[in-house]
């Protein structure tokens, strides 16, 4: 049977969420995403992704700068069934939670109540999980607080940036909606409290997040590089300058008599290895200089010579 839904998301995160709830067959009454805002060295305005799938499919758009005030008459009027919400990125009130008969279902890209908080991809992967996973939850008035409906885990590769890891947990938690609503349209969907005592959150990220302190090892910095990546991206300073490091390894440090951040070779036959701290070291494998394009260090030093000796 199908449903009269209300769907509230933003970024790239929440597209194959909305994709199934139209290739279901439910009825979308509205869209409800953050307003749109320029981008790019134009500072033109361009819709976000939900909003260029829901034009695509001639869905009324909602796009209120704060639902709990100017967008509750809108969302009262759509008289939806359920509410989904994914990356949606405003809280909503109890007010906004009222409207719907069958409550609003959240789609979270982590194992909660773990990671709770809006970037919880990233910082799996800065901490160094091997395991993580969607969630969906009945929201309720909290941040990420409401009881858990299914969840379905994915393992974390090595190597694998939040921009990738986000496609596939969208895939995942789009999957998971789907029979999330079928369980509860069939009263046979799960419903359970979260154990506050498992509880983690974590911030926003800001651009200083991707500052990589070399007094941290190796392996910490790698997955600091792939948490940030592609925003705000992993960097470090070398005098004014900001150069940014976009894929990275750990290998043996040789050398002992280093400083953390200092230059250990930078060659085209043994590349660029870096001191970090805990006697280990970093080669990095990608970067982009000031004014430079983003490209592979073994093409860079083949042409070059590395002009900085330690970077902090």
């Amino acid at each position: 049977m199908s449903l009269l839904i209300v769907f509230m998301g933003t970024p790239s995160f929440a597209v194959p969420s909305l994709r199934e709830l139209i290739a279901a067959g439910h009825e979308i009454a509205g869209v409800f995403c953050q307003p749109d805002r320029p981008k790019g060295r134009g500072n033109k305005m361009e819709f976000c992704p939900v909003k260029q799938l829901a034009v695509e499919h001639g869905i009324p758009v909602f796009q209120p700068a704060k639902i709990r005030l100017d967008g509750a008459e809108a969302l009262r009027s759509l008289h939806p069934d359920l509410c989904v919400t994914a990356a949606f990125g405003q809280i909503l009130s109890a007010d906004n939670l009222s409207v719907p008969t069958m409550g609003t279902v959240n789609v979270h890209a982590s194992l909660l109540p773990k990671y709770r908080g809006s970037a919880p991809i990233n910082w799996a992967l800065i901490n160094g999980e091997t395991v993580t996973g969607v969630t969906t939850m009945l929201t309720d008035p909290g941040l990420d607080t409401g009881d858990i409906l299914l969840q379905k885990t994915v393992p974390v590769r090595p190597g694998i940036t939040a921009g990738e890891l986000t496609e596939e947990l969208s895939e995942a938690g789009a999957l998971l909606l789907t029979e999330t609503i079928e369980r509860l349209q069939s009263g046979t969907c799960p419903r359970k409290k979260q154990n506050e005592a498992e509880m983690s959150y974590f911030p926003m990220l800001t651009k200083e997040t991707g500052h990589i302190d070399f007094t941290k090892d190796a392996q910490s910095i790698v997955h600091l590089i792939c948490g940030v990546s592609p925003w705000p991206g992993a960097y470090v300073k070398a005098g004014e300058e900001t150069v940014k490091i976009w894929s990275a390894e750990t290998v043996p440090a040789k050398d002992t008599a280093h400083d953390p951040g200092e230059v250990v070779t930078a060659d085209k036959d043994a590349g660029l290895i870096i001191q970090a701290g805990g006697n280990t070291a970093l080669k990095v494998l990608e970067l982009q200089l000031p004014g430079g394009k983003r490209m592979s260090v073994a093409d860079y030093l083949r042409g070059h010579r590395f002009p900085y000796q330690k970077l902090y």
